[in-house]
């Protein structure tokens, strides 16, 4: 127990969000330090200090290019903003529209994408801590640029820690990677065996997959830029080394070639089958866990020996179970498990090479990105987006009138009881309103139980001590920590947010406990209105929304599907659109991930077609798993002519998908399912199969070897048969679940 404290602990002081903590303590430091030593006052270095607080959101991982960008963005936000919010402040019937017009449309920024939304939050946190200004005698405009000047102080010396320590955002990404790819191994390990339990590890996995697709785009942005910018150096060449092979070992996982109903009837009397492979899947996650700790420096590579033995010990088992069933029985078993084994041996050349590049040696000395550019999903700041979004069926619309409601409210609130900071009402509803219910729920919770252990732990010191410099450590202490928790833990964020918040103004403020009794009651005013806000005001419920990203999910797995398609016919090399289409697959699927963890945090009641949508959601999984099989296996072994019922099933599969987005669209209210064309070419397909049976019965008779064609017609007919009549009879079930949520939404319309 005391060995994971230790570990974790140490993980923790090395993690970007620990440095970026510390860079932005030291940044709002020093200028109130110097500003008190030269001018006998923090008023100066307070306002810097501000400034360095409303960059620090968009310090986002990316390339350089958009981060600086985008905390110039912050930066021009922040003084326009503490500007003009602190010039009418005085004057009540100015600011009420002002402040309603600013709080709208700086929050409508986030329709241009994720790291605009943090320069939102930005803005957001300037117009309200203009208000924490109105207290000095400094003027407004010299308080402005004070603020701006913070934000380039601030920009200045995250530039210098990327110039000293160029690998650490990567390194953090590659070790965040390396982690939740592990993680999904063992998921698909446990699902082999555990019968009982598959429901809820998929649920997990889904929550997985979204994390590792996001980390993913971020490292894709970081070095694909690197290369475009900077050339081909060799840190950039390792790097996109090891990142090829960890997207490798992700779409193996996901590729996973698996019906877990059949595999349970096949090898239900020989489960120790399928125990052996739970094995091999955990030591290569194990595997995957010691890389992420080399990168750390915590360990030395060491290559894995064990991986080969208990591949060894996989065919010995396959070839006793051939044996003990007795063929032509066990064939279909045996093809089955060859091809897990193939994976798996696929996933152990995989984390070789990856040890290789760590161990300063490659056999790929010509590897290269064909069209980098292409790969990077690039940043959408197209002005129209502002006139599209502008509508009540835009989420981001919805919760910028939401949050500017609510926070008109809160500042009404303040103003009609004169509390002593009621800006702290505007900044907790800041902090914790986001569009979806679910996550403002979980962060109003988090964030009350952190302020009320804060303040509790605050009462706690200042009963004990009034020593200034005890107050000055535990600030600048929590600072650190607060920040560094921000992403990793909320509710441990906001405990040590309170303490900072509290001891800062212990230094200045005579009547600490007033101060606390104020700043848990604001939090609890914004903490409620956030609350209600979210769920009676414009609420925006992800069962209404969670349609656009099934339409979305379905088009990337059409595109994908029509991919595979023309490598089955082209042969040879893998073509940047395939890869394309398969990245745009996994992402929009990860995405449909997302959206349903957001649906399951609503409440009950707005649940709508719940069973249904968690099944459309599955079955959208399993495509995308089976579609990278049939890719996988196509990529990756010498196949033969594309029969023409391949081609019925391609067309009828795709036929099916296209219905189901005619009924997400509302083109159409029903299908009829034909199912003539593919039985016949389900027909050929076995008649064939069992065709290349006999033949091979026929060789054991007679006591010959099997030939090598033979052996490729076998596997090939087998598994691609097996894939397109999944993926078939998937398309299906995605026509018949939306059809049911279609007739339920006629019904209550």
């Amino acid at each position: 127990m005391f060995e994971n404290i230790r570990i974790n602990l140490r993980r923790f002081l090395k993690s970007i969000h620990f440095l970026k903590a510390v860079v932005m303590a030291f940044a709002m430091a020093i200028p109130i330090l110097l500003s008190n030593f030269y001018f006998g006052s923090i008023e100066f270095g307070f306002s810097i200090a501000l400034g360095v607080i409303f960059c620090a959101p968009s310090d986002i991982p990316g390339s350089l290019k958009h981060k600086i960008f985008g905390m110039l963005g912050s930066i021009a936000l922040a003084f326009i903003a503490t500007l003009v919010i602190g010039s009418v402040i005085d004057n009540l019937i100015i600011l009420l529209p002002m402040l309603t017009l600013f709080i709208f449309g700086v929050s409508y920024i986030s329709v241009f994408g994720f790291r605009a939304s943090l320069i939102a939050v930005s803005g957001l946190l300037a117009i309200v801590l203009a208000f924490a200004h109105s207290t000095t005698e400094m003027s407004v405009f010299k308080h402005s640029l004070l603020v701006g000047a913070g934000g380039f102080w601030f920009l200045g010396l995250t530039m210098l820690v990327s110039f000293f320590l160029p690998k650490i955002q990567t390194d953090y990404l590659f070790v965040e990677v390396f982690t939740k790819t592990a993680e999904f191994l063992k998921i698909r390990g446990r699902l082999l065996v555990e019968k009982e339990n598959r429901n809820d590890l998929f649920k997990e996995m889904f929550k997985l997959q979204t994390t590792i697709n996001e980390h993913h785009e971020e490292i894709r942005s970081l070095i694909l830029s690197e290369r475009l910018t900077s050339g081909y150096s060799n840190r950039t060449r390792r790097a996109q080394l090891v990142f090829s092979k960890l997207i490798e070992i992700f779409e193996l996982a996901i590729s996973n070639p698996v019906d877990y109903n059949k595999f349970d009837l096949i090898f239900e009397d020989h489960q120790e089958k399928l125990n052996e492979f739970k094995n091999i899947i955990f030591e290569i996650a194990n595997q995957l866990d010691h890389i992420s700790r080399v990168i750390l420096k915590e360990e030395k590579l060491v290559f894995n020996r064990k991986i080969s033995i208990l591949l060894r010990k996989i065919q010995t088992h396959i070839d006793y179970y051939r044996v003990l069933v007795g063929l032509p029985k066990s064939r279909e078993g045996t093809i089955l498990l060859l091809n897990l084994k193939t994976y798996q041996e696929q996933q152990a050349q995989n984390l070789k090479d990856i040890e290789r590049v760590l161990n300063n040696y490659t056999h790929n000395d010509n590897f290269s990105v064909k069209d980098p550019e292409r790969f990077i999903t690039p940043q959408d700041y197209d002005l129209k987006k502002l006139k599209a979004n502008f509508s009540l069926k835009s989420p981001i619309f919805r919760h910028s009138l939401r949050l500017t409601i609510t926070m008109m409210i809160g500042f009404l609130i303040g103003q009609a009881f004169e509390m002593q900071n009621s800006y702290w009402i505007l900044l907790t509803l800041v902090v914790i309103m986001r569009p979806s219910y679910g996550l403002t729920k979980q962060r109003s919770k988090h964030r009350v139980i952190g302020t009320l252990i804060g303040a509790a732990i605050g009462v706690g010191i200042v009963l004990i001590t009034q020593n200034p410099i005890v107050y000055v450590i535990v600030a600048v202490t929590s600072l650190i920590i607060g920040f560094s928790l921000v992403k990793l833990n909320y509710k441990s964020a906001a405990i040590f947010i309170t303490l900072y918040v509290i001891f800062m103004y212990a230094l200045i403020h005579p009547n600490i406990l007033s101060v606390i009794k104020f700043r848990v009651f604001d939090t609890l005013i914004g903490a409620a209105l956030a609350f209600i806000a979210n769920y009676v005001l414009l609420p925006s419920w992800e069962a209404k929304n969670i349609k656009e990203f099934f339409i979305n999910s379905v088009e990337a797995n059409i595109n994908f599907l029509k991919e595979i398609d023309i490598l089955y016919h082209v042969k040879g090399n893998v073509s940047t659109n395939y890869k394309l289409s398969r990245k745009e697959a996994f992402l929009q699927v990860g995405n449909l991930n997302a959206a349903y963890q957001r649906l399951v945090q609503e409440p009950k009641s707005k649940q709508s077609n719940l069973s249904v949508i968690y099944e459309l959601v599955t079955v959208c999984n399993t495509f995308l798993s089976s579609l990278s099989s049939l890719g996988m296996f196509i990529r990756t072994n010498t196949t033969k002519e594309v029969p023409e019922h391949f081609e019925t099933y391609i067309y009828n599969i795709i036929s099916n998908l296209e219905n189901v987005l005619k009924l997400l669209n509302s083109e159409i209210s029903a299908v009829s399912l034909s199912t003539n064309e593919v039985e016949k070419a389900r027909k050929i397909y076995d008649d064939y199969f069992s065709c290349l049976s006999d033949k091979r019965d026929k060789e054991i008779e007679e006591g010959k070897p099997i030939a090598d064609d033979l052996k490729i017609e076998l596997r090939e007919t087998k598994l691609v048969s097996e894939q397109v009549k999944w993926l078939y009879n998937l398309s299906k079930s995605l026509v018949k679940n939306v059809q049911l949520i279609t007739l339920d939404q006629n019904q209550n319309t």
